[in-house]
This record gives structure tokens, C-alpha cells and sequence, in this order.
């Protein structure tokens, strides 16, 4: 079995760099860390390129795959390669999905400007657990970034992320999926349209939705708050949301 004991090894700063916006961008690559996580991504068939494993976790990454896909790193090593504070062992390199071909949009959610990477990854957790399979991102953070990663528990395994510009997504919408943006005030109960074939559009944390998106949208939806509460977190917000829109499908199971 390969293996590596330099922090500064090629192929080790060639994941560090994965760490960043740009190496991923580069590469077309991201890192999965943790059992739940890495095992997820291998289920749904994502391309593994490597698989990284301290030595006490090398018998556990030969249940996952096949030994020629793992290196056996020291735990310097892997806390220099790993995004988390308390390295878990298992660390995987997979490929970027391509992204998905327009007639592949099905109800779901589209994320505008979520630039929290907890949030994003919480609603994406979110959109997988009421079984949506489309998250659309439209200039927020990196959807495959390692907090998101994180956040989303590997649940985006399961759902197809399109990256794209709003105007991108207007012009190839399909007339039959209208866009509903979750706004503070003035919307119908997320319940009103329970059952609909929709995209939910969840928007940036601080600024909301730009008012010229709104107005391209085909309905606004608002979640009922009797506490006194001007607002909600975008992820709790959104999560509420989506959950309402479900609740026919939800009873149907």
C-alpha cells in the first residue's frame, strides 16, 4: 500500500489546495472527510480519485474500497490535508460532478446569494431529506467547498447542483416549474402550494432576494410567524418552508 509521511510531499499540498476556491476550480475536485460522509458520496457512485487513511483506519478504508485507491498518511500528515479541527482518519479526494443538463430541473431549491457555508449545506441536507433532488446555486459560496461538505452531512450526494447565474436559470426554467421566493412579508402560506411542482428560491442571509429577482419570480411564499419575530435564520427559514411545501407528499408515504 502507498504511503506518505512528509507534510510536504506533492501530493499532499496537491489536496491542501482543495482547501481553496481556486484548487477546486482548478482540479475539479473536492475533499469528503468521515466515514458517514465519504461513504455516502461511494453509494451514489461519485468518482473517487483518493482515499486517505491514518494507519488505525486503514482496515475500515478497505471495506469502503479497493486497497490501490488508498494511501496510508501519518496523523501529521492528515491534519495538515484536513479542514476539521478533529481529523476523523478518513479523508477522500472525489471529482466534481459535471453539471447537470438543463432538462434534468425538477422541483427543489434554489439558493440565491447564500453565502454562509453552513447554511447552504443545511438547506441542501434539508432538500435531500424531503427527497427533492434539484438545489440550484446562483452566486452564493462554493456548493463544494469542505464547510458545505460538512454541513450537508453528504446528503448532496444525492441531489444535482446546478451553479449558475439567475439570469442563466430564467432563461432555461421550464414554463411548468414556477419560482416562489420566500420573502419576510406579503407571501402565501408555504401550505398554499403544498403539492405544486416549484422551486422554492431561498435568499441571501443579510440582503434577502434583490427586488428585480423577485419580480421575475411567478409567486412569493412567507412563512407565518405569530412571535414576535421580524425574521428567520435562512437555513431555518428556508428548511420551514420547504417542509410545508412537502407536507402532501410527506402524508402520501
Amino acid at each position: 500500500m502507498k504511503q506518505i509521511v512528509s507534510r510536504h510531499n506533492p501530493e499532499i499540498k496537491a489536496v491542501c489546495d482543495l482547501h481553496h476556491h481556486k484548487g477546486r476550480k482548478q482540479k475539479q475536485q473536492f475533499i469528503a472527510e468521515g466515514l458517514r460522509i465519504i461513504q455516502t458520496f461511494l453509494e451514489y457512485h461519485h468518482p473517487l480519485v483518493r482515499l486517505y487513511a491514518c494507519p488505525e483506519q486503514v482496515p475500515l478504508a478497505k471495506t469502503l474500497i479497493q486497497e490501490d485507491y488508498i494511501t496510508q498518511v501519518t496523523e501529521d500528515v492528515m491534519s495538515k490535508m484536513s479542514t476539521t479541527t478533529s481529523p476523523s482518519g478518513l479523508l477522500a479526494v472525489f471529482s466534481i460532478p459535471p453539471s447537470p443538463a438543463w432538462d434534468q430541473l425538477t422541483p427543489g431549491m434554489v439558493l440565491a446569494q447564500i453565502a454562509d457555508p453552513g447554511n447552504m449545506g443545511t438547506l441542501i441536507r434539508t432538500a435531500a431529506a424531503m427527497n427533492f433532488k434539484t438545489v440550484v446555486v446562483v452566486d452564493g459560496c462554493d456548493p463544494w467547498s469542505p464547510k458545505v461538505i460538512q454541513a450537508s452531512a453528504g446528503t448532496m450526494a444525492g441531489v444535482r447542483i446546478f451553479n449558475c447565474s439567475w439570469q442563466e436559470l430564467i432563461q432555461h426554467k421550464k414554463p411548468n416549474l414556477p419560482l416562489y421566493a420566500l420573502v419576510v412579508t406579503g407571501g402565501k402560506s408555504p401550505q398554499d402550494i403544498a403539492g405544486k411542482q416549484a422551486l422554492l428560491v431561498v435568499g441571501n442571509e443579510a440582503q434577502g432576494m434583490p427586488s428585480a429577482w423577485i419580480a421575475q419570480c411567478d409567486g412569493r411564499i412567507t412563512i407565518p410567524m405569530p412571535g414576535k419575530t421580524e425574521s428567520l435564520n435562512a437555513a431555518v427559514a428556508g428548511s420551514i418552508a420547504l417542509y410545508l411545501m412537502s407536507i402532501q407528499r410527506i402524508n402520501s408515504y
